[in-house]
């Protein structure tokens, strides 16, 4: 492994360290060879529209067009074509992580660390994840805290997903799209720009796909359902002065994933051939509307205001045993509602003072449905079953702002802060084994953050930076389990120390990315046994911190008809001194989590690596497009994506399954266009490879195994 990182990294370096840096067009439009240098790529996670080479950000844009190329169609495939990221999906709910810190618990209390928006807004925290990526614009991922611009001060980074908006005087454009492919996958997607007048405009877009399981399930009471999707899109753009926009869209999603089965993490069977006893379900239905508004006064001082609303349902299924030897079975159905409201005050560009204040309110409640549960044996008796339902209200308010500086012409000095005020709220009730069991609680949590960053100018083509950011993770509250009302856990911190380097190389054919950082990360959110009594499981903070450090490389090229990109991080993990016991082995001693004493369940775990923190991860794709007569051309493309072996728990206890193995998926495709037409044969995971994508529960969530096709596509 070492020798395989260190022939990669020198492979990078080669290149001139570098950035994955995809030009900025329109998801309706094809690349060709006349492309004939790398474009410049925006990036508008400080709310403005900003050149990437020259923002003091660690952060990967990629156009829609390339997200299809490279095989990025939903957000656990975007860790093979990043840099330090890793998604773990277990269902519905996934572990995002970026360089080791996001989500690592599955329940509603723990916040995620990445913050997903969909064009303007915080989408539902954790879960309603598996949105299909359809007629996108862009998507830019940020890594590191964002402490100063982003909703509840994202510890890990962020994750901007930007659909293609309407265009005035745009005419009649847009795409149809259909595919067929193994496991009977038939999907089909298009959008059209629809010009209503010389003031307004519309676009709709939509997403369907049907398929197989990948799974071969039997048993009594099993079933084995496949996927049926469906996405649409409504987009309104109004601009009835140069000074005012509002731009509103609305989707729906109704996603059918059929199921997520799983079997026990150490079993030695083909893990896509299952014997099961109860039925799976994964249904995911949910509604969202975005409305941005800006007015520029007469000074060029621009009012935004972005409101959100958000409504859905999750209900999932499960055989939470894996196997049919035992009835032990898992189900919810979870009602959520997310109202957002932004305001921010933008100055203008140009001057050398620029500014931005802003405020930021969020509510998100969730609504246990009655008939959640967990079932054991035996089946049917209150003694063996698990129930909650009741809410589960959130609120976080916020103001921030950041003041740039230029101390000379190539010199800035940027000075970022926020204050965020969490609030977190129990009223449910839980039937444990017979015992009824009555939870309302509420905690309160409060952080300031933000950043400061010295930026230089070398010249045109190169740019370093600076900072020390920080960010905060509200904390939660833990449910009873019949030992009274149990402390809630805290808040997560971050402190991070960043320097980067951006450049432009041989005339704008060449361009590069590399930074460096260190992370100070305090209070990591982690359930282990009750310290008291640990045959109970309990969320509480790592008394000590954890030390994150290495390294990001990036690059994209474009030479003539070739064109390649690059990524790599490094990445060395260290939790600090923090005894706990594992609640899947239990223990009757008490384990105080700062002093211990260590025993054979009392486990010291200070010095063992981050959950979700591999040290290596890579990515690499080139195509080329060859001229044909006529103007058509054939581009063959390869992408290949690395994520070393990581850990699922601190525990580190390979005998229960906590390793999870290194991941290599290779993607390609070969598309011909000709004319407006293109038309692709593709493939996913090309070597098949059985590798984990997650664990949870002690069963094991297989990726996608080989998936290949044909795409057709009209541009019009």
């Amino acid at each position: 492994m070492k020798i395989h990182a260190l022939w990669l990294s020198a492979s990078v370096l080669a290149l001139g360290w570098g950035g994955l840096a995809h030009a900025q067009t329109t998801s309706d439009k094809p690349k060709t060879s006349e492309s004939a240098t790398v474009q410049e790529l925006v990036v508008t996670a400080e709310r403005r529209n900003e050149n990437l080479q020259t923002t003091p950000i660690a952060a990967t844009v990629i156009t829609g067009g390339d997200l299809i190329a490279k095989g990025v169609l939903t957000v656990d495939s975007l860790q093979f074509a990043l840099p330090g990221v890793t998604v773990n999906n277990f269902g519905q709910g996934n572990d995002f992580n970026i360089r080791g810190i996001g989500k690592a618990e599955h329940n509603s209390q723990t916040t995620t660390g990445v913050i997903v928006y969909r064009d303007g807004v915080a989408t539902f925290p954790g879960y309603f994840q598996g949105e299909p990526y359809y007629d996108i614009a862009t998507v830019e991922v940020l890594r590191g805290p964002q402490g100063t611009f982003v909703g509840q001060n994202a510890t890990g980074g962020a994750v901007f997903i930007n659909s293609a908006n309407p265009i005035i005087d745009g005419g009649h454009h847009g795409y149809i799209e259909g595919q067929v492919g193994n496991y009977s996958d038939v999907g089909a997607q298009g959008a059209v720009n629809l010009p209503i007048s010389d003031t307004l405009a519309a676009r709709v877009a939509f997403n369907a796909e049907g398929r197989d399981s990948f799974y071969s399930i039997t048993g009594p009471g099993s079933n084995n359902p496949g996927v049926a999707e469906g996405s649409i899109r409504l987009g309104l753009l109004w601009k009835p002065t140069d000074a005012l926009s509002v731009l509103f869209k609305t989707d729906y999603n109704y996603l059918d994933f059929g199921a997520y089965p799983a079997d026990p993490v150490l079993a030695t069977n083909d893990p896509f051939h299952l014997t099961m006893n109860f039925p799976q379900k994964a249904l995911d239905r949910f509604v969202r509307s975005v409305l941005k508004v800006d007015y520029v006064f007469a000074d060029g001082i621009t009012l935004r205001s972005i409101s959100g609303f958000q409504k859905g349902n999750t209900a999932y299924q499960a055989d939470l045993d894996g196997t049919a030897a035992a009835n032990f079975t898992f189900g919810d159905s979870v009602n959520e509602t997310t109202y957002s409201q932004e305001v921010n005050l933008i100055s203008p560009d140009t001057g050398r003072i620029t500014w931005i204040l802003g405020a930021y309110f969020q509510k998100d409640n969730l609504d246990f449905l009655p008939g959640a549960f967990f079932i054991g044996e035996p089946a049917g008796s209150i003694f063996s079953t698990y129930s909650l339902q009741g809410t589960n209200p959130k609120q976080t308010e916020a103001a921030f702002g950041q003041v740039s500086f230029k101390l000379r012409e190539d010199l800035e000095l940027q000075v970022g802060a926020r204050y965020s005020h969490a609030t977190t709220a129990n009223d449910v009730q839980v039937l444990q084994f017979g015992t009824p069991i009555q939870d309302t609680q509420s905690a309160k949590f409060s952080n300031a953050s933000g950043k400061v960053s010295l930026n230089w100018t070398i010249d045109p083509h190169n740019f370093v930076y600076g900072f020390v950011a920080t960010g905060f993770r509200p904390g939660g509250l833990n449910v009873p389990v019949g030992l009274g009302q149990p402390a809630p856990f805290g808040s997560e911190k971050v402190t991070e120390y960043e320097v980067g380097w951006k450049a432009g190389l041989f005339d704008g054919h060449l361009r590069t990315q590399i930074d460096a950082y260190y992370n100070h990360y305090q209070n990591f959110q982690v359930t282990v046994g009750y310290p008291l009594i640990p045959t109970f499981g309990f969320e509480l903070n790592s008394p000590n911190p954890t030390s994150i450090y290495g390294m990001e490389a990036q690059a994209e090229a474009v030479f003539g008809s070739f064109s390649f990109d690059a990524g790599l991080g490094l990445m060395h993990s260290k939790i600090g001194e923090f005894f706990a016991t594992d609640p899947r082995i239990g223990g009757f001693a008490a384990c105080d989590p700062a002093k211990g004493p260590a025993s054979a369940s009392c486990i010291d775990l200070g010095g063992k690596q981050q959950t979700y923190a591999p040290n290596f991860t890579f990515n690499i794709g080139a195509q080329y497009v060859f001229d044909l007569a006529g103007g058509d051309t054939i581009t063959p493309r390869v992408n290949y994506g690395h994520v070393a072996p990581q850990w699922a728990t601190l525990f580190e206890n390979a005998a229960l399954g906590d390793r999870l193995s290194a991941r290599n998926v290779f993607n390609g495709q070969i598309s011909w266009t000709h004319g407006s037409l293109i038309a692709a044969v593709y493939g996913t995971n090309l070597g098949n490879e059985e590798y984990l994508g997650a664990l949870n529960s002690g069963l094991r969530f297989m990726g996608p195994p080989r998936q290949y096709g044909v795409r057709l596509t009209k541009v019009f």
